[in-house]
């Protein structure tokens, strides 16, 4: 005689597999905070060692003020040496190297340029850059970092059979990606947008819910643990002048030339801008070329009275306080950051940027005789500028927003964001970061081929 009638056990054995689907839901929950966490664990890290590197540059450097003519050719030489035959793949930004990722076909090399090892390499190059004054970040090497934690992360999960079955290799380096960027500038709304708008252009990524809970989690646990402190002093400068929409329209003019200039020389590089009868020796002893560039950053160093090395964190700092940096600091930014890039070592451009956009806002609010509130020049030509060179204007708003607490000022520089990126894409049609991931996807690819190649040509060899 059976005791249970049908209905009853058909409907245990739905509550079962209910419970089956809440208990995994679970599951893959917690291993994305776990993942979010080890993000914001590595970011954290990276920018204490980062906060170390920027000041034993500033000891050094006020001690021996002549000694740059020697460290930065040197040193400068030594970690593009480095870079180039131990990881090629860490140099610049590390941006670049996400979005050819994500826009790599999926096989076995499609998390190539974002392999866990060979990126940790991110983390001392770009400390050692700092510390001989090169004009470099960390956060976009946060960027490539997260995502190599994350796709790191995920295949183990994926492995033993724990969670992450329905994400796809993009996802993860997505949320990898975006939650670096939110944990290093400690911005999570920051990481979202820069997700939507960089890193899922002109490629199909699934925004589902997943993906942005890690890049918000990847924020909210940095601030858990480190605390809720924007980036920079909070502003408190105007938030609205008269006939402010003119100073926008000129600021947004002059960001995204220059921003446009800047991205430019980036993308073409010393080789593509030295004159045809040397390009062949350049191109063949890129060691020499960056002692050569160490040497032109020493210069614009000791012009600039030390202020363009490192991040510019401080210069900005006093910027937006309404202290006085150096005469023409964001000319001088923008070529020293220039120079650092082409150099081929590790380190971001993000920071450098909006350095360079608090100096054009000085410069500009030096050239109004002081009828503006000096703050809010900055603030506005920090955005603008950044827009230009990426061309990502609501990336570039929220980051200076969130980094700044300077909400009531965020129409503002959205509306000088959106001109400069207009403007920047007369001078370099295609985004910066993109063009670069073009560069590195091409090498990955022609890397493929040349293994598929040799396999090829061995098995041949061993059939006959």
């Amino acid at each position: 005689m059976r005791i249970f009638s049908p209905k009853f056990r058909q409907y245990v054995r739905k509550k079962k597999r209910q419970s089956h689907r809440i208990s995994h839901k679970s599951v893959e929950f917690t291993c994305l905070l776990i993942g979010a966490a080890l993000v914001a664990l590595v970011s954290f890290g990276f920018a204490q060692l980062a906060n170390w590197g920027l000041a034993l540059n500033h000891s050094w450097v006020a001690k021996y003020p002549r000694a740059v003519w020697v460290v930065l050719p040197i040193g400068l030489a030594i970690l593009a040496w480095f870079t180039r035959k131990y990881a090629p793949f860490v140099s610049g930004s590390g941006i670049p190297q996400v979005i050819a990722s994500i826009n790599l076909p999926h096989g076995p090399y499609k998390g190539y340029l974002v392999r866990f090892w060979q990126t940790l390499w991110k983390i001392p190059l770009t400390f050692l850059a700092m510390i001989i004054g090169g004009s470099v970040g960390r956060e976009g090497p946060s960027v490539q970092v997260g995502a190599a934690v994350m796709l790191a992360w995920g295949n183990f999960c994926r492995r033993h059979g724990l969670a992450f079955s329905g994400l796809t290799a993009n996802e993860l380096i997505a949320t990898g990606a975006a939650g670096g960027l939110a944990a290093a500038f400690n911005a999570p709304l920051a990481g979202v947008m820069f997700a939507i708008e960089e890193l899922g252009r002109g490629v199909a990524l699934r925004w589902e819910r997943k993906i942005l809970l890690g890049v918000l989690a990847c924020g909210f646990i940095l601030i858990a643990i480190a605390g809720n402190n924007p980036y920079f002093p909070h502003y408190h400068g105007a938030v609205d002048v008269p006939y402010f929409i003119l100073w926008v329209a000129g600021c947004g003019v002059i960001c995204g030339v220059l921003g446009g200039l800047f991205a430019k020389l980036l993308a073409k590089g010393v080789v593509a801008l030295s004159p045809a009868r040397i390009r062949g020796w350049l191109r063949r002893h890129p060691v020499m070329v960056a002692f050569g560039l160490g040497l032109l950053l020493a210069a614009i160093g000791t012009v600039a009275q030390g202020q363009t090395y490192g991040t510019g964190y401080g210069v900005v700092a006093q910027a937006l306080d309404g202290n006085s940096v150096a005469e023409n600091l964001g000319i001088w930014k923008l070529l020293a950051t220039v120079g650092t890039y082409w150099s081929g070592v590790a380190g971001g451009i993000f920071t450098p940027c909006l350095t360079t956009g608090a100096g054009i806002g000085m410069q500009i609010w030096s050239l109004t005789g002081g009828i503006i509130d000096q703050r809010l020049l900055v603030l506005i030509c920090m955005a603008a500028f950044l827009a230009g060179a990426t061309q990502s204007p609501v990336t570039a708003s929220v980051v200076v927003m969130e980094m700044t607490g300077s909400q009531p000022v965020l129409f503002w520089m959205l509306l000088c964001s959106i001109g400069a990126s207009i403007i920047s894409r007369q001078f370099n049609p295609k985004p910066f970061y993109h063009f670069a991931a073009g560069r590195f996807r091409q090498r990955v690819q022609e890397l493929a081929k040349e293994e598929s190649e040799l396999k090829n040509n061995n098995e041949a060899q061993q059939k006959a």
